[in-house]
């Protein structure tokens, strides 16, 4: 296989050629979520990197897109080196992690993963629909997709390809993170994506010595801006170094700490995006 470029990647190719692949692909697709945040450093990626785990966990297929085009962490965090090849139908492929996982993002375009993408709207729009239409995903249960912090062009891009996405909004306890997420909110409700509810990430943290749980940045915060929007709250998720180590180093936290409480809790939110009979 030869290995996928970026220049491959920005070039544009015919509206109508996209316009086709796009929708043949999409519907192969059961559920789709777009995992958002206000701001950033709330942990929007961890979030979409461990649900999409999750999900592969119990026996689901899933594709998880990283469309944060100018700072892509998802390969990191799961380990993954290589750059993405194109098969024989000219199909990008994605990268695999274990069997049911699949994952493509700009990171895996980039030979020097430290040099910076200067790229506008317009280019970012084109290369986000080829990450879907010329992506050979396959059928897959779930399609977990990673936004930028904020309301720009990647999520309102997915928002046009993609408008049978539901929102998984990320925030912290802080009222700075929980103001931010209110923009977010009212984002999805102009562009009509639905919103599956709010998760609050780094929601406390459980002393590893006497069990206690410490409200480090608060709690509670993430919940009751879910009910004061009539909005669903999908669960807390508590802080723990581990985590960051974790991520860092390109390793499972679900693998490496099984019964822990984050865990738990990414098992439950999983629990939600799962459609009852």
């Amino acid at each position: 296989m030869k290995h996928a470029s970026r220049s491959r990647i920005a070039n544009h190719m015919p509206d109508q050629k996209q316009n086709d692949l796009t929708p043949k692909v999409l519907k192969k697709i059961s559920r789709k979520f777009i995992v958002m945040s206000g701001k950033g450093g709330v942990g929007k990626t961890s979030v979409s990197v461990n649900l999409a785990i999750t999900l592969a966990n119990m026996g689901y297929t899933v594709g998880l897109l990283d469309v944060d085009i100018h700072g892509p962490d998802i390969p990191r965090m799961l380990g993954l080196d290589g750059m993405l090849s194109v098969n024989l139908d000219k199909k990008i492929e994605p990268m695999r992690y274990g069997d049911n996982l699949k994952v493509v993002s700009m990171e895996s375009l980039m030979p020097n993963k430290d040099e910076a993408i200067i790229w506008r709207g317009p280019v970012k729009h084109t290369v986000i629909r080829q990450f879907i239409g010329e992506v050979s995903w396959g059928v897959l249960d779930f399609m977990v997709i990673d936004s930028p912090p904020g309301t720009g062009d990647e999520p309102l891009t997915v928002a046009k390809l993609v408008p049978d996405a539901q929102a998984i909004i990320v925030t912290t306890p802080q009222e700075v993170a929980l103001a931010d997420i209110r923009k977010s909110i009212s984002f999805c409700r102009n562009v009509h994506i639905g919103i599956l509810g709010i998760v609050e990430n780094m929601s406390g943290f459980i002393c590893p010595h006497c069990g206690k749980n410490v409200d480090i940045f608060g709690t509670g915060g993430g919940e009751k801006t879910a009910k004061s929007y009539g909005l669903k709250f999908l669960g807390r998720i508590p802080f723990d170094p581990d985590m960051v180590k974790c991520e860092d180093q390109g390793i499972s936290f679900q693998h490496l700490h099984a019964q822990s409480p984050i865990t738990d809790a990414f098992i439950r939110i999983a629990e939600r995006m799962i459609p009852k009979n």
